[in-house]
């Protein structure tokens, strides 16, 4: 029968029980606004993210070199659903003519003023004044956004295969550095890293003490109850 290490098996019990009342009050809406310790992590790290990924100036200036650069493509979008008056209002209004012919959508016009119109919708969706692109196009902002990476996805694709590199690169970049971080943070307040550095760093350690705390506990439980690792005696050959 195993012996028992009453010792080890107390210090593994506190520190199960403990781990699992801290576990309780982390999923306790204690932390403001009714938000438990995951959703107000969540949402930290969401807005320090936001704030460190505002690239549409420097995207924007990369564009300017592109305003007299016409492209004619003609363009796939992946479902049929895709293929709605949206999109040739969207390209209309950034002064390119389109034209469908299902299941295509033909397009001339100047690369960069196209781009510009979309870097600016994604600068008002950046900013969380969704109202601007919504009433821009009489349509919900979100679709907005998601039409115009329909259509840029279809434009980088195209591109490429024409070989113009330079040009789907300001187009893929558009599409990856302003029209997505637009998107996903969409009324989502940015904040720098340096203004909450102090509880970014105690949130990782804590998540490091947190992770051995119950390393620690299993430890001495399993240590108290008499099941522990020894090196294995090496034989000696007769």
């Amino acid at each position: 029968m195993a012996a028992k290490n009453t010792k080890a098996l107390g210090i593994g019990a506190f520190l199960a029980v403990t781990f699992f009342g801290v576990l309780a009050l982390i999923f306790s809406p204690v932390f403001g606004e009714g938000k438990n310790g995951l959703v107000f992590a969540d949402d930290m790290f969401n807005r320090l993210s936001k704030g460190s990924s505002y690239f549409i100036p420097a995207v924007a200036k990369n564009n300017e070199k592109f305003k007299t650069t016409d492209v004619a493509v003609v363009i796939t979008l992946d479902k049929p659903d895709q293929m709605n008056p949206l999109a040739l209002k969207l390209l209309a209004t950034a002064g390119a003519k389109a034209e469908t012919a299902s299941p295509e959508i033909k397009i001339n016009g100047s690369l960069g003023t196209v781009l510009s119109q979309v870097l600016a919708d994604s600068d008002d969706m950046f900013k969380n004044e969704g109202a601007k692109v919504s009433g821009r196009y009489a349509t919900d902002e979100k679709e907005v956004m998601t039409s115009w990476w329909n259509i840029l996805k279809g434009m980088d694709k195209e591109l490429k295969k024409q070989g113009k590199i330079a040009e789907a690169k300001i187009v893929s970049d558009v599409m990856k550095k302003a029209v997505e971080p637009a998107y996903n943070f969409y009324q989502i307040e940015g904040q720098q890293v340096s203004e909450k550095a102090g509880m970014m760093i105690g949130l990782l350690l804590f998540y490091v003490a947190y992770t051995m705390w119950w390393g620690f506990a299993i430890f001495y439980l399993f240590e108290g109850i008499g099941l522990t690792m020894k090196k294995a005696k090496v034989k000696k050959e007769v």
